[in-house]
């Protein structure tokens, strides 16, 4: 199939009635209006809870790893927290040793610590002694045990280094999640948009489809990766390092638990605030994008209606907006981490108090209490850490809830299993066909059409009147709500609509090109599996005139084009989707307004080609010019959905009906221009 499917679109008083028929009824996501994403309810609380739970729905394909991850996180934090005891220990030996020293100079040395503790009670200085008596590693006159003090601290960085490795280890594991997760929820994406219908489309502003599979997944792909390693993280080092603070004293374990409501109610409150700016924020940004998009697409138009400064208001207010949404949701969310830095240092003073009044009455040593002291940050830490990522993790929600909703949306209805004609002789057949938009509105009602194999059918009337809609309900586009179309015979809701489609090649008035050479887009609509020679493909682009112009470009067909074919004019760009139908060599053309863009003189030779291409094909034709379709085998005059008259050319101007009276306003225009420009200026 050669053709601009995606410019099949309905015309634009179409187009506008269903997007307000669609406001009226809610559109598709449930009273979200037509535009999808831009009328997205910032009001309305996002289902974070559910969102969250379906996003990890998605991380089962990836248990294992998910299992591994925690497992190398386990080793992780278990080295980490061992870290703390040891170097606990090793300050108890530097302690000791110290203490021993200063004591050789009252007691004897060797004197064991509950000697020189007893001796000290006998001197009436208890508080020392009980301090003494906790040193059961203490020799009076001994000294730093400097071997010892070696093989903790080795130890200390043979354990510190391993949590570092298998902390990596970790973050590699996950980043393989990551990607594999995002790439299968891109591939899902990429399907969906594949199964909507055009009318889905019809109501979304490209900017804001491409924001909800671009940004708003790039962002889910960044919040899960910053968020899903760091968070198994902080969760066993919290169980990890209470377990050890609880075996230490159980007494400081619960002066360090007692903060902990506070730190959820702060991280909860704040968190429910920030939470309705996020959702405003990726929002904003997909109404900004929209608003960028369709700017640059027509920034020509845009200059030449002198619409500049409208364009420029309408962007400083969404990107106000935007600012306004992203610096309320970060500052909000961005005070979590300092509140709990608050909650972490009140308690980091009460342990330090305590601990050294423990330290002093001999129930704790000065390493069990240094080890604490480090536990205690270690515990707040990573209630801080998983505080501060709920931001993160909110705004990565957020964007998912609105790919979520993309994914959500009502698909077109499943392919058929039975297979078409086998071979295709171009007998198209309407039969009783009703259709409309919106239902409160019917198009087209109980239409009755039959165009034999190569005929040539021509389809005319006022702007509106349904004449893209008849072609788009013979391609599938759109299906009828009453009645059927057959295709020799075959209804085409029963034939899939690959093979309905690859019988047909379309060219449409608005041209699609895509980023590539020539040649490649040319042969953009030939079958898989139908190979095309050199010389069919020249003689191709001979019949269309193709040929000359590509013959002056610098590199000839190889010429690269960009997305929007700039570098070649609209005449140019409609000669090339010609010449890409002619190639596709299908039995069914759909010509809509395929000589608009091209001069007077270029567009009688495409029709000479054009008629030659018709031979033995069923054709139709959309043509606002009249004199386009004088040879045209059958003339249908549309109006508001219905064919008001048929015939050929010479019939219906005998008639003087509504054809009549198109055909002569037209020449009776020209008439008057003529005369115009002829007039001398006064």
């Amino acid at each position: 199939m050669s053709d601009e499917t995606t410019g099949a679109e309905t015309s634009h008083e179409e187009r506008t009635e269903l997007v307000r028929a669609q406001s009226r009824r809610g559109g598709p996501g449930g009273g979200r209006g037509p535009m999808g994403g831009m009328g997205m309810p910032t009001e309305k609380a996002m289902n974070f809870g559910g969102s969250l739970k379906r996003f990890a729905g998605y991380l089962r394909a990836e248990r294992l790893r998910v299992v591994a991850v925690v497992l190398v996180t386990v080793g992780s934090v278990v080295a980490a927290v061992a870290g703390p005891k040891l170097l606990g220990n090793a300050t108890n030996v530097i302690f000791e040793g110290a203490t021993g020293s200063l004591l050789g100079r009252y007691l004897p040395a060797g004197t064991t610590a509950d000697q020189a503790a007893a001796a000290l009670r006998a001197q009436g200085q208890d508080t020392q002694a009980d301090m003494v008596a906790s040193m059961h590693g203490l020799v009076v006159g001994q000294g730093i045990d400097f071997h010892r003090l070696a093989v903790l601290l080795g130890w200390v960085l043979a354990v510190y280094v391993l949590s570092a490795v298998l902390m990596w280890l970790s973050g590699w594991i996950t980043t393989t999640v990551v990607q594999h997760t995002v790439r299968r929820l891109r591939d899902e994406v990429e399907g969906k948009l594949h199964r909507l219908p055009l009318s889905y489309f019809d109501r979304q502003q490209r900017g804001e489809i491409l924001s909800r599979v671009t940004n708003d997944i790039d962002n889910v792909a960044q919040s899960m990766q910053q968020t899903l390693s760091q968070m198994i993280n902080s969760i066993l080092t919290v169980v990890g390092v209470l377990a050890v603070m609880f075996w230490i004293s159980p007494l400081l374990a619960v002066i360090a638990l007692a903060t902990v409501p506070l730190s959820v109610w702060l991280a909860a409150t704040i968190a429910k605030r920030s939470q309705p700016q996020f959702i405003k924020q990726w929002a904003t940004t997909g109404r900004l994008n929209a608003h960028i998009e369709e700017m640059y697409t027509g920034h020509s138009l845009v200059k030449v209606y002198g619409h500049q400064q409208r364009a420029i208001d309408t962007f400083d207010q969404e990107n106000e907006e935007l600012y306004g949404a992203s610096f309320r949701a970060q500052f909000i969310s961005g005070t979590i981490q300092p509140a709990m830095g608050f909650v972490g240092n009140l308690n980091y003073v009460i342990v330090a108090v305590v601990g050294g009044i423990k330290v002093a009455s001999g129930s704790l040593s000065l390493g069990d209490v240094q080890a604490f002291i480090q536990y205690s940050r270690q515990f707040t830490q990573p209630l801080t850490q998983l505080a501060s990522m709920m931001n993160l993790l909110q705004s990565g929600v957020a964007s998912a809830e609105r790919v979520f909703e993309l994914l959500d949306a009502d698909e077109q209805t499943p392919d058929a299993g039975a297979a078409g004609p086998e071979r295709v002789r171009g007998r198209v057949a309407f039969e009783d066909v009703s259709f409309s938009y919106v239902p409160d509105k019917p198009l087209i009602e109980h239409l009755d059409l039959v165009v034999e194999p190569g005929q040539t059918v021509a389809i005319v009337g006022p702007t509106g009147a349904g004449k893209t809609t008849l072609v788009n309900l013979v391609m599938r586009f759109y299906d009828v709500d009453g009645g059927r179309i057959t295709l020799d015979g075959v209804d085409t809701r029963d034939m899939p609509r690959a093979t309905l489609r690859s019988q047909v090649g379309m060219v449409l008035q608005d041209t699609w090109l895509f980023k590539g050479s020539i040649e490649e887009n040319l042969r953009y609509g030939v079958a898989d599996g139908r190979t095309v020679d050199e010389d069919e493909f020249l003689e191709a682009a001979r019949a269309t005139h193709v040929d000359p112009f590509v013959r002056t470009l610098p590199d000839g067909y190889a010429t690269l084009l960009d997305d929007e074919g700039s570098s070649v004019s609209a005449g140019e760009k409609q000669l090339l989707t010609i010449a890409r139908a002619f190639l596709a060599d299908p039995p069914i053309l759909i010509l809509d307004e395929a000589t608009s863009s091209v001069d007077t003189r270029t567009e009688l030779l495409v029709q000479h080609a054009m008629n030659a291409l018709r031979e033995g094909r069923t054709s139709f034709v959309i043509a606002h010019r009249l004199s386009t379709i004088r040879d045209a085998d059958l003339i249908l005059v549309m109006e508001h959905g219905s064919i008001v008259e048929q015939g050929t050319h010479d019939d219906l101007l005998a008639s003087g009906g509504a054809y009549a009276r198109l055909y002569e306003s037209q020449f009776a225009g020209a008439a008057t221009e003529e005369e115009t420009e002829q007039s001398p200026v006064g």
